[in-house]
């Protein structure tokens, strides 16, 4: 199975290339982005012509705390929460623990990088890297017992935009060796928006600044999120639309056999003996989703998005 596949969702020219379906448009389930983008990015007016003000700038890490839960001093906006791991991981430098099955990404981001399972974890010193909800098995963590470690607590966040409680947002200080990274594309369904967040104490997030520079982030995600973040309405009404759409997607899975191992509600793990097999009989019917080559019987599948995306999954499924 191509490497493009198995080490993040989205390839989807390389399955064009390889399955060959034609004009048929293509359904991609393999991201676990949410397939409801904010609707305000199509009116908002970008100023390409001038570089980003640093009060737009603090304008919109001021707007990310409120989401977040925590005070803005604490929050760095940086291109991609995937680029703040690994400058992160620049500055603390040495090696770290981190909790597998999670990101692949986790794996690369220190110099020496330790697997553990989740169960190990609170007995590791040093730093520990995690994912909460986990990515791809939507497995949560009470971080709280963890940061009774020695070391750094690093927890990426991506998805916890989809239920707010969960995120140790509120326990960052600047006493706290905890470190959150949190992704704006997947809940907001803007991923080509490129930004995230390094939520830390300034002893972190001060080098951070200085390795970013002037202008960390485009005017447009400037805009974009600023505005994402302030739309109260939209966002709670979006986590209550895709719990609504995950327990239906759930409903589908089960009248085909198959039962999700691992949720988090912009995706859904499955567990099967034939999981490439479901995986290429999905991508020769134009749907893509997730294969892992070291899980060879894991495959995931984010929410189709509508009625008419549903049914043609479960078409697929039935023709199998």
């Amino acid at each position: 199975m191509t490497p493009d596949w198995t080490w993040h969702g989205g390839a989807l020219e390389a399955a064009k290339r390889h399955f060959g379906t034609g004009d048929r448009p293509w359904l991609d389930l393999s991201t676990g982005i949410n397939p409801h983008r904010w609707p305000g990015s199509d009116t908002i007016a970008i100023d390409w012509h001038r570089l980003p003000e640093r009060e737009a700038l603090a304008d919109l890490e001021a707007a990310a705390a409120a989401h977040f839960g925590t005070a803005p001093h604490y929050v760095c906006a940086v291109p991609g929460s995937e680029i703040g791991l690994r400058l992160v991981g620049q500055i603390i430098g040495g090696s770290a623990h981190y909790v597998a099955p999670s990101y692949r990404t986790h794996g690369e981001i220190f110099a020496k990088m330790i697997p553990v399972g989740r169960s190990e974890a609170k007995d590791t010193e040093g730093t520990l890297l995690l994912a909460n909800p986990n990515n791809p098995d939507g497995c949560l963590t009470d971080t709280g017992q963890l940061q009774a470690r020695k070391g750094w607590l690093l927890v990426d966040e991506a998805f916890a935009d989809c239920t707010r409680a969960i995120s140790a947002a509120p326990k960052v200080s600047d006493d706290a060796r905890l470190i959150l990274f949190r992704s704006f594309g997947k809940f907001f369904g803007l991923a080509g928006v490129r930004l995230g967040f390094v939520v830390g104490p300034p002893v972190l997030l001060d080098p951070l600044r200085a390795l970013l520079g002037a202008w960390p982030v485009s005017a447009a995600a400037i805009a974009i999120g600023t505005a994402a973040y302030r739309d109260r309405r939209w966002i709670e009404a979006m986590r209550a639309q895709l719990d609504h759409e995950a327990v239906t997607l759930d409903t589908v899975l089960l009248r085909h056999g198959l039962a999700a191992t691992g949720d988090c509600p912009l995706f859904r793990l499955i567990e099967t003996d034939n999981a490439r097999g479901l995986f290429e009989r999905l991508a020769h019917a134009a749907i893509l989703t997730r294969p892992f080559a070291d899980q060879p019987r894991w495959l995931r599948l984010g929410l189709p998005g509508s009625d008419e995306a549903l049914a043609r999954l479960a078409g697929a499924l039935a023709h199998g």
